[in-house]
């Protein structure tokens, strides 16, 4: 690092503290918020722990904030959801194929529950981390929606909020008893057979000095496509006492949520059953029972001082039924006379004695068992594979801070500066079980494993993916914020963290050998961050800042990262050199106003640009692949959002431009690409390796988001919401280069999705005053739309009958026939409910 930036790091090691607004913990007497996701409001809580408060004028950037109505109004499911229909820059991409595990995209950057995606925003519950210590997942069905009093999305690379937060961090605050008084139940039935129960019951003593609050979830759903159940069960307490100036608040939850997403759908079966899925099962069990302590004194209007700690178990366990892609180029049909007779043996009858075929064996499994039998090569003549995790993980955190208000000479200044630690241990698990593909598309399992052992061999090597790994990681920093009143107009803004985190990995199987996972790797970084607002008058004000943020390599990389030892999957670990930690430098400008009392509007451009960018790459010796850092990508765009009271409606929309791109040369893996090296070649259909160039679009990112959305009263007792949801079509996983181009044979489908826009209405009739009837219709038009893309080999016919080697050899290798895979959205749905309040 040159020296110049060293200096403006040491320089900056004070930075802007953006404090949850006091007014946000008075009794609810003040009029209701208006039910659109703001822009701007008048105070800004945007640190883990709350401080002093700052006035949103002197804030350089776009925040947006929510409220518990908000979010009731839009009747959302959780809080992806209503981020996904109300955020300005967020969309979503739903490649899990249930509602409660979306990949929640910010400017480009995504929180996603999926283990090995690049993982680039923070998230933050009550001062606790919701990001896991394991690949910095974010499980969206754990965040109790129900109980979420206020949430803040902060954009750019912000240090305050520590590691991860690369594109932005969305920092939640709970209900407690003084503002969330009363109790209320709610039911809720509808299409797909969902139904839900939720409680929720907040009080406080007269004289203020104890509350509490507690809030349940009962929540089932049959999906909408086959074999996609969900059942989420949550529960949240919380107390709080006050004495003073002084005040302790206790919280905990528990949940416990069984979810099936089944994934990508390859595009012809897509078309022939929207509800239809590739294969089966595909199920994620989350159990997590966390608590947090927060503490605050704030000795006199200058000076207060705050502390949080929390404790957090998270067990997570999935099953995937997949099809063996390694299975698809084998003759994997007619058994051989030894299988056949080691079959016989084993007491199996009407073994074929000749002539099975694709055309009349649509899902084989004799030479899958015999092989099974005789611990031959069951990896390459069994067509299933059974995949398993089991991952546990435990986290602890302190954090606490200090703020002072004061003045020297003709500067004002808001100082807050304090320190934390987070330490976790962790234990994965990952094996594989062989099997094969049923009519259904379920995998049976056949008893062999990928152990090295009963897995038999491929290519001469014993078939071993298993996985035992034990972690600790610990991350301590400091941080400061200062926020400088240079006059009445000017506001200067400088902050800064130190973090350091230390990773020790455990290899339980290969504790010593070449491919061992166990090694030490330490990562520190000082980011800066500075901004400058400028009020031009009372209803005007420019902005502009600088930020630093960085996010250190997951276990899932470091364990993949080693191009002599390269992995045919993310999940595929071996022992490897370290990497280099991402780092994010965001630039943004904009400006902001009202017009009048009640109309709110704002524009800005970005640029965020991450060097030693984690990508997994192609190796160059083999078909397989690891993750490296390198060279750059980048995302620039422009958004701009308006908001406003309209006698009875309240409307607004949000818009935002976004080019996402990649900045530096790379080889990676494009055998779904009809311009791979291998098909340039004359080998079509076979694995090949595609040239990304500077300038091209990274996948899954949309360039164009258009929201609109309004709530209207009709009537003292009826009002309706409205929104809109329009999304540009983006480049599939497999199409980096952007040349992919279908020929109808060989490769099948378009190498991006299309452009889609869907409506949802909501309704709510008040009966009486405690008393209320709601309805939803959410894709009130039906529309048929995918949120994602990928390429790949599709071992399926049109019919859904399994087919290997679809096309004669071409220089000794069996081509496969590729294909899109999408993420298809869901149909119209409608659901009715009641709410009562006591």
């Amino acid at each position: 690092m040159i020296d110049a930036r060293w200096t403006i790091r040491l320089a900056a090691l004070v930075a802007l503290t953006f404090v949850r607004p006091l007014a946000a913990q008075q009794p609810a007497a003040t009029p209701p918020p208006q039910p659109e996701y703001r822009e701007t409001v008048d105070v800004v809580g945007a640190t883990v722990l709350p401080g002093m408060e700052v006035p949103q004028d002197q804030i350089p950037a776009p925040v947006q904030n929510a409220t518990a109505d908000d979010i009731d109004r839009a009747n959302a499911l959780d809080l992806s959801d209503f981020l996904k229909r109300r955020a300005t820059a967020v969309h979503i991409n739903e490649i899990q194929g249930n509602p409660f595990q979306a990949d929640v995209n910010y400017r480009g950057y995504t929180a996603s529950p999926l283990l090995g995606t690049p993982q680039g925003l923070s998230v933050y519950l009550d001062g606790m981390r919701m990001n896991q210590p394991f690949g910095e997942v974010v499980s969206w069905d754990l965040i109790p929606r129900l109980a979420i009093s206020s949430s803040t999305l902060m954009p750019g690379s912000n240090p305050l909020f520590g590691l991860n937060t690369l594109g932005g961090a969305l920092v939640l605050h709970t209900k407690d008893g003084l503002t969330h008084k009363g109790t209320s139940v709610q039911g809720l039935f509808g299409s797909h057979l969902r139904r839900s129960v939720e409680f929720e019951h907040g009080g406080a003593r007269t004289d203020g000095t104890l509350n509490w609050y507690a809030a349940g979830t009962l929540f089932g759903d049959d999906g909408w496509r086959e074999y996609s159940p969900s059942a989420v069960r949550q529960v949240f307490a919380k107390i709080g006492w006050t004495h003073g100036p002084s005040a302790l608040t206790v919280s905990g939850g528990h949940a416990n949520n069984n979810l099936h997403g089944n994934g990508l759908q390859e595009m012809r079966l897509l078309s022939r059953d929207y509800a239809s899925v590739y294969t089966t099962p595909d199920i994620t069990q989350n159990r997590s029972t966390w608590i947090t302590a927060s503490a605050r004194h704030v000795v006199s209007e200058r000076t207060a001082y705050a502390a949080s700690a929390y404790l957090r178990s998270i067990h997570s366990d999935t099953l995937n039924g997949d099809i063996n892609e390694a299975s698809l180029d084998q003759s994997v049909y007619q058994p051989t006379a030894a299988e056949r007779a080691a079959l016989i043996a084993a007491g199996y009858r009407d073994v074929p004695a000749s002539g099975a075929s694709a055309a009349n064996t649509h899902f084989p499994f004799w030479r899958c068992l015999a092989n099974v039998l005789l611990v031959d090569e069951p990896a390459e003549k069994c067509n299933g594979l059974l995949n398993t995790t089991a991952t546990r993980q435990r986290s602890v955190g302190v954090s606490a801070q200090g703020t002072w208000r004061f003045r020297r000479g003709a500067l004002g200044h808001l100082l807050t500066a304090g320190a934390g630690v987070d330490a976790s241990g962790l234990t994965f698990e990952q094996s594989s079980e062989l099997g094969y593909l049923a009519p259904n598309r379920s995998v049976v399992g056949t008893g062999a494993f990928a152990d090295g052992v009963s897995g038999g061999v491929v290519d001469g090597e014993p078939f071993d993916t298993r996985v035992n790994l034990d972690g600790t990681q610990r991350t301590w920093s400091l941080f400061a914020a200062d926020t400088l009143a240079l006059g009445s107009r000017w506001h200067a803004t400088l902050s800064g963290r130190y973090n350091h985190t230390s990773i020790r990995n455990t290899d339980n199987i290969r504790p010593d050998d070449d491919a061992s996972l166990s090694g030490e790797h330490g990562f520190g970084r000082l980011n800066p961050a500075v901004g400058m607002t400028f009020a031009a008058t009372p209803a005007l004000t420019a902005y502009a800042a600088y930020s630093e943020g960085s996010r250190t390599p997951t276990s899932v990389e470091l364990g993949c990262a080693n191009p002599d030892l390269p992995c045919k999957l993310p999940n595929a670990m071996a022992g490897d050199p370290p990497l280099s930690q991402v780092v994010t430098r965001t630039l943004e400008t904009g400006v902001r106003g009202r017009a009048g009392r009640r109309l709110r509007w704002n524009a800005g451009v970005f640029r965020a640009s991450n060097t030693d960018d984690i990508l997994f790459v192609a190796s160059e010796t083999t078909g397989f692949g690891y993750f490296r850092n390198f060279g750059r990508t980048e995302r620039r765009g422009l958004e701009g959002a308006v908001s406003g009271q309209f006698g009875r409606a309240s409307l607004g929309t949000g818009y935002t431009w976004l080019s996402a791109t990649f900045r530096s040369a790379e080889t990676v893996n494009g055998t779904g690409n009809s311009s791979n090296e291998a098909a340039s070649q004359g080998v079509p259909g076979v694995e090949g390796t595609i040239a990304i160039e500077p300038g091209t679009h990274i996948p899954l990112i949309p360039r164009h988001t258009l929201k609109v959305f309004g709530d209207v009263r009709l009537t003292r007792a009826l009002s309706v919401d409205v929104d809109l949801l329009a999304i540009s079509g983006a480049p599939a996983r497999g199409n980096e280069n952007g040349e992919h181009e279908p020929d109808g044979v060989y490769y099948l489908g378009p190498g991006r999705t299309d452009a889609y826009a869907v409506v949802n209405a909501h309704a709510r009739y008040a009966l009486a005053p405690r008393l209320q009837l709601f309805a939803q219709a959410t894709n009130l038009f039906d529309r048929t739309y995918a949120t994602a893309a990928q390429l790949g080999p599709t071992g399926l016919d049109v019919t859904g009958a399994f087919v290997a080697r679809p096309f004669p050899p071409i220089n000794g290798e069996y081509p496969l026939q590729q294909s899109t895979f999408l993420a298809p959205g869901a149909p119209r749905s409608v659901y009715a409910g009641v709410r009562v309040r006591f």
